[in-house]
């Protein structure tokens, strides 16, 4: 009777596992060290099937199944951009971006760009630009000369970092600050010395409204370069983003990401802003963890210290022209604290920006202070950056089980091949950097050290399977593994062999989310 049953269902089990679509003939790079590469590839809905030779994969098809011959081209998992902030100056329309530098453009560019805009804005329309150290370190740039600039326009100047900004009068009314207002946690305004004068030069938290005013001043503006941006990241082979919401608070993140709808899968990541009084966290609670079919909300970040950039990383030697002068922390200890303590009772992952030496030692010491490394292990702790990781603290790292998102652009300092070695998850963030051939070319090339560079498979790895561990998504995405969703990238050119100079000109031709074609090229 048993025989009998298995054999009426026989068919059934047969018919199930055949496939929808098959990918053959191909250098398939599947990011699991146990199978590195296969030849073909089956999908079935929006899962992997099978994976393995041509044959095995060809009995896979019936008449129905869509066959593609790859022409022996490279196949990816698709990418997970683990750290970027996509609302970043999106609205677009009266804004002036200078190619990435520390400097930035110089006082006159910067006077010069804005009265252009100036021209073109209605009263009322926000004006913004990027800015670097040149523009943010001269005290003569500051509210009064925007405001002689632009008297009837809000203006955010930012550095392009993210981690200080420059605004005017309009722009302070326009957000209800007036010059009686208290710093708020984890941030602070520039004063004139001696007066509760605001220069209109912001320092982290302080940043925070000005940021989501900017991006939601052009709704319509803002969804349609959201959209775009999905397409570019497509277009990459990017088929994950993990955005860190710090420009679009809770309400406004639910509302932006439900119409956009993007055709990648896009976690939000809350980034509370602050008052005075505290974080404001309780319309994050109140968030759903489902926006959309391929958008979900995760997981909570901090900045903890700035960057070395505009010196407010807190570090264990002075900085050089300034004497006595550490950096700072964002947050007093005991709230730094608070959030570690929320990280161990609640199962919203923890992500830090932390890139000061010595922030990193306090954080690690409470770490320790708080729980047992086994206990810490099960919340992946995440350190954004990781510039201030010392040797010595980097056995913290490893002992905890913290994941280090490294990011090529700002971390080619970093030892990352010494920190694969020890056991530490090494994800890669980009940070804006869209192009991860770009990021993968730095950190296989440029590392400071040459022996800290790594693998083209190693970053890969990063880049994919790592980068969905670091979001608590490996049993469903990162490697190209039956079971797990199609999410699948088809490469112009062979990553692991072209000459590295070239990998910048990759592109993907052919693109899958969830089991469905966004796009083909050949």
């Amino acid at each position: 009777m048993v025989k009998a049953i298995a054999l009426l269902l026989l068919p059934t089990i047969t018919f199930a596992q055949k496939a929808d679509v098959i990918l053959t003939n191909g250098k398939i790079f599947t990011s699991d060290t146990s199978q590195l590469y296969v030849d073909a590839i089956a999908i079935k809905g929006t899962t992997i099937l099978a994976i393995g030779s041509n044959p095995s994969i060809q009995k896979l098809a019936t008449a129905k199944t869509k066959r593609i011959d790859l022409q022996g081209r490279t196949v990816v998992p698709g990418f997970n951009d683990a750290h970027d902030h996509l609302a970043w100056l999106l609205p677009g329309d009266k804004t002036f971006i200078t190619p990435f530098s520390a400097a930035g453009p110089s006082k006159q560019t910067v006077i010069d760009s804005l009265s252009i805009l100036v021209k073109k804005a209605r009263p009322g329309e926000w004006l913004q630009g990027t800015i670097g150290l040149a523009v943010f370190t001269d005290t003569t740039i500051r509210r009064r000369l925007l405001d002689s600039l632009a008297p009837q326009n809000p203006v955010a100047l930012l550095l392009m970092w993210g981690h200080g900004a420059v605004v005017n009068s309009a722009a302070l009314k326009a957000i209800n600050i007036t010059d009686n207002v208290a710093d708020p946690l984890g941030g602070w305004y520039e004063r004139q010395p001696g007066t509760a004068y605001i220069t209109g030069a912001l320092y982290e938290y302080a940043q925070f409204p000005f940021w989501q005013a900017v991006t939601t001043s052009n709704r319509a503006n803002a969804i349609k370069r959201l959209r775009s941006y999905a397409i570019e990241q497509l277009d990459f082979g990017i088929t994950s983003v993990q955005n860190m919401s710090s420009t679009l608070q809770a309400v406004a993140a639910k509302s932006y990401f439900s119409e956009a709808n993007l055709p990648l899968r896009t976690r939000i990541i809350a980034m509370p802003s602050t008052t005075e009084h505290g974080r404001l966290l309780s319309e994050w609670k109140k968030l759903p963890v489902q926006l959309s079919p391929l958008t979900v909300v995760s997981g909570i970040k901090y900045i903890i210290d700035g960057t070395s950039l505009e010196q407010t990383a807190l570090k264990s030697k002075p900085y050089p022209n300034k004497r006595d002068y550490y950096g700072r922390l964002d947050f007093p200890v005991d709230t730094i604290k608070k959030i570690l303590l929320e990280a161990l009772t609640t199962n919203n992952q923890l992500m830090m920006h932390i890139t000061g030496d010595s922030a990193t030692k306090i954080v690690l010491q409470l770490m320790k202070g708080l729980a047992a490394p086994e206990i810490w292990k099960t919340r992946r702790v995440r350190i954004e950056h990781g510039n201030g990781i010392t040797a010595a603290t980097a056995q913290d790292i490893k002992a905890l089980g913290i994941i280090v998102v490294h990011t090529p652009q700002y971390g080619m300092n970093n030892p990352i091949a010494t920190w694969l070695l020890m056991g530490i998850p090494v994800a890669i963030g980009p940070d804006g950097l869209t192009n991860p051939f770009i990021n993968i070319a730095m950190v296989c090339s440029r590392q400071a050290n040459k022996a800290e560079n790594i693998t083209r498979e190693q970053a890969v790895i990063a880049y994919t399977k790592t980068n969905a561990y670091a979001e608590f998504a490996e049993g469903k995405k990162g490697t190209l593994t039956p079971g797990k969703v199609a999410d699948i990238a088809v490469l112009s050119q062979d990553i692991f062999t072209v000459p590295i100079q070239l990998l910048p000109a990759t592109r993907s031709v052919m693109t899958i989310v969830n089991g469905k074609i966004i796009f083909k090229k050949f």
